[in-house]
């Protein structure tokens, strides 16, 4: 018997509201009780994070939805692009509903050492999905340091972020020795003083047990985290720093930095 049939939708509602995105939905499915409540706007606006109609806005493509579950999933599932297209993509963490940003390598610091080809602009055949026109493509150089930031004001409060390096290697790439990962909070701490709110994390591209396949074909390594609580804590700063500065190593190429919540 489905008990839960003969409660109010607005009590099914309630009790949807306090579980998690994923696990109602799951609910929806168990349930011909819950899935009436599971499919309904009021539900699914409590998952939505605050002022996203603002960020929706400045979408460089219309985001199209019917239900506030949809638009939920669609954020999920496809990011969009802001403003201009070419700095800034926002999505939707698929467990939480908080707020992913991925900034472009264009607004990255890269500075790089001597070269030959050092870092040079263009164009992918997938960028168009949702990703950015340009992307950064280092060739034949001996050092590597990359940074980018974020303002805390723009990410969810409250909440556990890391940062991800994202990028692909190209042709015979090689190089690319340890390197040190660094996030912190810029307002809080010097870069001669990070022992308080960010520790040197030492990553190597090449190491399979150091990145991660992401499921729109380009790869990642944590950078550090960080706790965003009410945030007001002004810019969270991640530097992406290669310890080995005279072998030369070539070729790898940068989307960007992604803070998400971890």
């Amino acid at each position: 018997m489905d008990y839960f049939a003969h409660l109010p939708e607005g009590c099914i509602s309630e009790i949807l509201s306090l579980a998690s995105p994923e696990d109602t939905a799951r609910l929806s499915a168990v349930s011909k009780g819950f899935k009436a409540a599971a499919e309904s706007d009021s539900v699914w606006d409590r998952f939505l994070p605050p002022r996203l109609t603002d960020i929706i806005s400045r979408s460089v493509s219309p985001v199209v939805y019917s239900s506030k579950k949809e638009l939920y999933f669609t954020l999920c599932n496809s990011p969009i692009l802001l403003d201009d297209g070419a700095k800034l993509s926002f999505s939707l963490d698929p467990r939480s509903g908080k707020k992913c940003f991925l900034i472009a390598a264009r607004q990255l610091q890269i500075f790089w050492g001597l070269g030959d080809g050092s870092c040079q602009w263009e164009s992918l055949p997938d960028s168009s999905k949702g990703r950015f026109s340009e992307v950064a493509v280092i060739r034949k150089i001996i050092w590597l340091d990359i940074r980018g930031k974020i303002a805390t004001n723009m990410l969810s409060a409250t909440t556990n972020y890391a940062a991800y390096l994202v990028f692909r290697f190209a042709g015979s790439a090689y190089g690319l020795q340890l390197s040190k990962a660094l996030v912190r909070l810029v307002s809080q701490e010097s870069e001669e003083d990070d022992a308080q709110n960010g520790a040197d994390n030492l990553v190597h591209l090449f190491n399979r047990s150091t990145r991660r396949e992401r499921s729109d074909g380009w790869m990642e390594v944590e950078m550090g985290s960080f706790y965003n609580d009410a945030g007001d804590d002004g810019d969270v700063e991640a530097q992406f720093t290669e310890l080995w500065p005279f072998e030369w190593k070539r070729v790898l190429i940068v989307q960007g930095f992604e803070f998400r919540p971890k």
